[in-house]
């Protein structure tokens, strides 16, 4: 069997995560307003993947690595936490109910964009 790699199960937990934000902030929230945060979470996550790399150029600033890579094996541990804040956030309109919550679906799209954009540039290294 072939080897997964790391960074593309960290994108698939994630990306998991960020489906539960919408759908506890969808249906907690203050009304039913699935559509806007289903919305918010693709154009956000496509979005920081499309034109991350656009503003990196353009400030100039050095490549960065995958979030996980063989060299370090702690990064796997601290890359981690992504998923592990995204479902805290996701728990969040369970207990204060009512509330609108496109922020917070935003900040779970952008954490998703993250690790989908290593997950992009470790299958891009090899």
């Amino acid at each position: 069997m072939k080897r997964f790699e790391p960074n593309l199960l960290l994108a698939l937990s994630t990306g998991l995560a960020l489906v539960l934000v919408v759908v506890t902030t969808s249906f907690y929230g203050a009304s039913a307003q699935l559509a806007r945060n289903l919305l918010l979470a693709g154009v956000c996550s496509i979005g920081f993947v499309l034109l991350n790399p656009v503003l990196q150029r353009r400030m100039k600033l050095p490549k960065r690595p995958p979030m996980i890579h063989a060299d370090s094996p702690g990064t796997a541990a601290w890359a981690g936490l992504f998923p592990m804040a995204v479902i805290c956030a996701a728990a969040v309109p369970i207990f204060w109910p009512g509330h609108d919550y496109g922020l917070l679906v935003i900040i779970a799209a952008v954490w998703f964009g993250v690790t989908l954009e290593s997950a992009i540039k470790a299958s891009r290294a090899g």
